[in-house]
């Protein structure tokens, strides 16, 4: 799994800059309606361009199993983000050859939801996912809206996701990665508005200036 992702890539000069920073993962956003979309084919190209130690997302929104497979084969993707409204159930009718990240968007219920969605998806599919990753929530939307979530309600994560990894996602920018490190000490975090000129238009120095801090702070996390 991935420590630093910067998700919503959609051209290869963009994904080399990312690669470059440092960034363990970037996103590849199959959601129609959005302005971080890509094509599969240009997708394809993309992936074929970074280094073999960068890992390729899908990012997937109320898509079928099917055409996540198929676009996963044609692409060459690693892992799997379900970003959308898939039941706990979905997970089971994927290939676990693929890493899965479930995305959930925090409500006012708190962990606690997010808990109990954990253990649906192991009742009904026979596996957690990889990874979860924690959004902001915002009616209508599905990521990418720069809304953070309130870091200091997720200090005691590990109590409600138990060893299941939390990738932190929501609002972050090169000036609150840290900070939001230290306070949630989450496995790893995600980036899409954070560190752009416009919307699927990432800033090479913003991706910069992102990677470096996260990447310290992950390292006082090992130190401690």
């Amino acid at each position: 799994m991935f420590r630093i992702k910067i998700c919503g890539i959609t051209s290869v000069e963009d994904a080399l800059a990312a690669v470059g920073a440092g960034a363990d993962a970037i996103g590849l956003n199959f959601y129609g309606q959005s302005s971080r979309y890509v094509k599969p084919e240009m997708a394809k190209e993309i992936a074929a361009k970074i280094s073999p130690d960068t890992i390729p997302v899908g990012l997937f929104v109320n898509h079928s199993a099917k055409d996540i497979e198929s676009i996963c084969d044609e692409v060459g993707l690693q892992v799997v983000q379900l970003h959308g409204d898939e039941p706990p159930g979905f997970l089971g009718q994927l290939n676990r050859d693929h890493n899965i990240v479930r995305a959930r968007r925090v409500s006012g219920k708190g962990l606690k939801e997010i808990s109990e969605d954990l253990q649906a998806c192991s009742d009904l599919s026979g596996s957690y996912p990889d990874a979860i990753l924690l959004d902001a929530e915002s009616p209508g939307q599905y990521g990418g809206t720069g809304k953070t979530i309130s870091w200091t309600g997720l200090a005691d994560y590990r109590k409600w996701l138990g060893e299941v990894p939390l990738i932190l996602a929501g609002g972050l920018t090169p000036e609150n990665v840290a900070e939001a490190i230290r306070t949630v000490w989450p496995y790893g975090v995600d980036v899409a508005s954070g560190v752009e000129s416009s919307p699927g238009v990432k800033d090479h120095a913003k991706m910069q200036a992102f990677v470096d801090a996260a990447r310290a702070a992950f390292r006082e996390q090992i130190l401690e």
